[in-house]
């Protein structure tokens, strides 16, 4: 109880941010606020389900402890002449607040006190909402296992620290703060880039802001054993289930001609490259079936991406990967190129390329660790990529201990992707609970 005091009376205004600190943004998060709309924002969703109902002023609490350990996060943006950067925010706040039925709802720079994070509650259920300027899932991840830690703490638990937990009572480690992309763009050799137009999946566009959420629960073990049956991953299984129901989708509609189903999966570099970093530090790979060279069988389709993982995700390919996306951050000319200008070029680019590289995201965090003395305490964690770009779905993979989530999220009427999907997994023998907000 005397540590829990502790905590509880630590001041909520971090010194380390009294100071004139600023941070540049990272390569990856240079895109985002560019791509910034009033009806879309680039933001992500993770969540935790405990096992008690939560109790929103504790939940506050935790919330104003544990966010001084992320200066990364307790930040705004700004905007200078030739760049934007982030800047330590002491305004009080973020609030927590009880859920909405469509999250990851646009977030304006200037709303919620400048905060770039949103805190929700329902029932048993922790969300983090966060604007992918500040990090990646990994980044988020640490976030909000560290507030529903201290949380826990709170209530009288006694939970480690360790992994996704860190120690709200020292300082960040330089590396936590650093864009690690910079430091590992040293190839010799950049890899060229995107390839043709993918197949774009056709929806009725719902209404400002209606995000249709499905989730997926399954048993690991037993993806795991029907992924053993293709001599799969899980991912390299989940990955071909969707590339299917993508090919099943465009041959049920009428083209002039077909095209290539493509996935853009985020790869996390902090497998192959040593960082502590809580910032962006993730690069995309594309998975991609041809229909156009002939019809393509279920087995086909995992021996194909289970070879593609393999040549495409190493430390060799992926740090030239690095060094193509950090070629024009490097340049002297377009460094001094005013921000104006690069907006309009970044958001040219996006939207008449590198989005229409993709029928569908998926990602997967894999199998979430968390204290042995925490996991008495947690039903589930899900990860949601947020509103797509443009029409099409997004998919989020996560497990925890034999709870494996798959997590759609679109913003078209239409549910045919995925229903292709869960029906593939059903017919392999996979049992399948669904939940929506729909």
């Amino acid at each position: 109880m005397a540590a829990n005091k502790r905590i509880a009376n630590r001041k909520t205004v971090n010194k380390r941010n009294e100071r004139k600190t600023w941070y540049k943004l990272d390569l990856s998060a240079i895109v985002y606020p560019t791509l910034q709309r009033k009806d879309f924002s680039s933001v992500y969703r993770l969540s935790v389900v405990l096992k008690e109902n939560i109790r929103p002023e504790i939940l506050q609490q935790a919330v104003d402890i544990a966010l001084n350990r992320f200066p990364t996060y307790k930040v705004s943006i700004r905007t200078g002449l030739f760049w934007r950067y982030m800047e330590p925010n002491n305004r009080p706040g973020p609030f927590v607040q009880p859920d909405i039925k469509n999250p990851c709802m646009p977030m304006p720079f200037r709303a919620n006190n400048r905060y770039l994070i949103r805190i929700y509650y329902h029932e048993c259920r922790i969300a983090l909402e966060a604007h992918h300027s500040l990090g990646d899932g990994s980044g988020g991840m640490c976030v909000l296992q560290t507030i529903t830690a201290v949380y826990l703490r709170l209530l009288g638990h006694t939970i480690s620290n360790g992994g996704f937990v860190l120690d709200v009572e020292k300082e960040p480690h330089p590396e936590e703060l650093e864009d690690a992309y910079m430091r590992y763009a040293n190839a010799q050799v950049r890899p060229p880039r995107l390839g043709e137009k993918a197949y774009r999946v056709r929806g009725t566009k719902e209404p400002f802001y209606t995000l249709n959420i499905i989730d997926g629960i399954l048993s690991v073990k037993e993806v795991i054993a029907v992924a053993s049956k293709y001599n799969a991953t899980i991912t390299e299984y989940l990955n071909s289930v969707l590339l299917y129901a993508l090919l099943q989708k465009q041959a049920g509609e009428r083209h002039v001609r077909l095209r290539p189903v493509k996935i853009a999966m985020p790869v996390n570099l902090r497998r192959f490259f040593p960082s502590k970093t809580l910032r962006n530090f993730i690069t995309m790979i594309y998975p991609s079936i041809d229909p156009r060279l002939g019809e393509y069988t279920f087995e086909e389709i995992v021996v194909h991406v289970h070879n593609y993982m393999r040549y495409y995700i190493n430390e060799k390919y992926l740090r030239g990967d690095i060094t193509t996306n950090a070629a024009t951050q490097r340049n002297p000319a377009i460094r001094v190129v005013p921000l104006f200008i690069k907006d309009f070029i970044v958001r040219l680019f996006y939207t008449k390329i590198q989005d229409r590289n993709s029928s569908a995201g998926l990602t997967n965090m894999g199998a979430l660790k968390v204290p042995e003395d925490m996991k008495p305490h947690i039903e589930r964690f899900d990860i949601y990529m947020g509103q797509p770009f443009s029409s099409r779905t997004n998919c989020a993979i996560s497990s925890f201990e034999d709870t494996l989530t798959i997590n759609f999220a679109s913003s078209i009427v239409e549910a045919d992707v995925e229903r292709y999907f869960f029906r593939k997994l059903v017919q392999d023998g996979i049992h399948v609970k669904i939940e929506s907000n729909r």
